[in-house]
């Protein structure tokens, strides 16, 4: 019965230490994309919620609360252990992803070993923040501390839940900052499974708050809030603007953006066809296509272009699609109808503006929003494909002769965020990675998301940095003191 899908999922929001319904009692529903079934309702947070969960993060960041005076030793072991408990329960953690978001539970298994490498690689860093004694003229002892800028609002996506949770809480909590997370109203569940393992973990009440809710009244509530020292946003460019204008309209808080991409892949043709043949895979149809740094853009060189469209072709349409729980699934549904309609409608674009299908191109089935791997050859770059985010299964290949020329079309684009090279010329390779304008380059490779490595975008692809050092320059400010040394 409905009663015990219920009870089943923790669907309350945590704040100030505690799971709790709404205030005005509001539920949404939340879907599992495989089978267009509700899972559950889930408490929607509306402002009042957000004010209180405000409060909560406030209170535990006042000196004298347990958090503020708590020592870097401290937090460095709190969120260690918040990784041992992920660990232990990553199995339902797995499940509970898959069941929401659609990916298949082995790539949910991914998403959790990077997750927990990310909150044992900034437990690292919570002993380890350090300021600098300058050097002045005169007669001076001069330091920088740096501390945790205050509380915080965050605001996850829904490609990569409990992952996107992890690159947001772990640097602000290493920090020592407090935290108002919004998860996405299409995948809720994961993070409330891990809100109670944060309450598990012995993190003071308040540090953590984690609401469930929409971007407009939720999102905004939290951008727009005029006790909130910063905003930390990973989405669409588009509402990465608002954010920004929130941001500005309220008390100017401190902001840092994930956005959108266009990510070329550029394939040299000495490159090792069957190590560029699978990098295109994985960069493309990771996670249903629904990357921010997708290599939604392959150039592949004249000579070998004939060649890499057949056997891309070949390699798409081998993809498993079906049942996420089957661990021979490759690509599960999109994350919603939402998501499913406007892919298809990039799919109906690609064929109205004459880019040739070689496969793919209609829906998988009559239940669950799946999409068939798609793959577009002889994509212009003035096609809307070519342009715009689609977001989806769907492989733009396109061609090219010199090296100047990929360079320059690769970065005739709003967006910055990653990038992807494949050749054997370490010199080429070098010279391509440090032309291109984007955040990341991967050069035979692509989607490694090690913690260590920073991410983030140049251009329209956003502000700041996540992952790796550069992550905690967003939650602290910088404090000068001076003293002379004559009284």
């Amino acid at each position: 019965s409905s009663a015990t899908t219920m009870s089943k999922y923790e669907t309350r929001l945590f704040i100030d230490g505690e799971f709790v319904n709404s205030i005005s009692g509001k539920t949404f529903k939340t879907i599992n994309p495989a089978t267009e079934e509700v899972i559950c309702e889930v408490q929607e947070a509306l402002p009042e919620d957000v004010d209180r969960a405000v409060i909560a993060a406030n209170k535990a960041f006042e000196r004298g609360a347990p958090w503020r005076e708590m020592d870097g030793t401290k937090r460095r072991d709190l969120l260690l252990k918040l990784a041992d408990l992920m660990e232990q329960n990553k199995e339902e953690l797995a499940v509970l992803e898959s069941l929401n978001n659609g990916k298949p539970v082995s790539a949910s298994h991914g998403d959790l070993s990077l997750a927990i490498q990310h909150f044992r690689y900034f437990a690292g860093w919570a002993d380890k923040i350090e300021g600098k004694t300058l050097p002045v003229e005169g007669n001076f002892f001069a330091y920088t501390w740096h501390e945790p800028i205050g509380p915080v609002g965050q605001i996850i996506p829904w490609n990569f839940p409990v992952l996107m949770l992890a690159w947001k809480l772990c640097p602000a909590l290493a920090a020592g900052c407090t935290v108002v997370l919004k998860s996405s109203e299409k995948t809720p569940l994961s993070a409330l499974y891990c809100a109670g393992l944060i309450h598990k973990a012995g993190f003071p009440k308040g540090v953590v708050n984690i609401v469930s809710g929409f971007g407009d009244p939720t999102g905004k509530a939290i951008a727009s809030h005029m006790d909130l020292m910063k905003i930390a946003f990973t989405g669409s460019s588009m509402t990465g603007r608002l954010i920004q204008k929130y941001a500005a309209e309220s008390n100017m808080k401190n902001v840092s953006l994930e956005l959108g991409g266009k990510s070329p892949l550029i394939i040299l043709e000495d490159a090792d066809l069957q190590q560029a043949l699978g990098l295109a895979q994985l960069g493309l149809f990771l996670n249903q296509g629904q990357t921010c740094c997708a290599s939604s853009r392959i150039f592949v060189q004249e000579s070998i272009y004939d060649k890499f469209v057949e056997l891309a072709t070949q390699q798409s349409k081998a993809r498993v699609v079906g049942d996420p729980t089957n661990p021979a699934t490759m690509q599960g549904p999109q994350v919603d109808k939402i998501q499913f309609d406007r892919v298809m409608g990039y799919i109906e674009k690609g064929k109205k503006e004459g880019a040739r299908l070689t496969t793919g191109g209609e829906r998988f089935g009559d239940k669950g929003f799946f999409i068939q791997p798609t793959v577009f050859a002889d994509v212009q770059d003035d096609m809307v494909i070519a342009k715009e985010e689609i977001f989806g299964p769907v492989m733009s290949l396109m061609k090219f002769k010199t090296v100047e020329e990929v360079i320059e079309r690769a970065n005739n684009t709003s967006f910055g965020l990653a990038a992807g090279v494949c050749t054997k010329n370490v010199q080429v390779g070098l010279k391509i990675a440090r032309a291109i304008r984007a955040g990341t380059i991967w050069f035979n490779c692509f989607n490694n998301f090690d913690a260590a490595v920073p991410f983030g975008g140049y251009k329209e692809s956003g502000v700041g940095r996540e992952k790796g050092p550069y992550a905690l320059e967003n939650y602290l400010e910088v404090k000068s003191v001076m003293i002379p040394y004559d009284p």
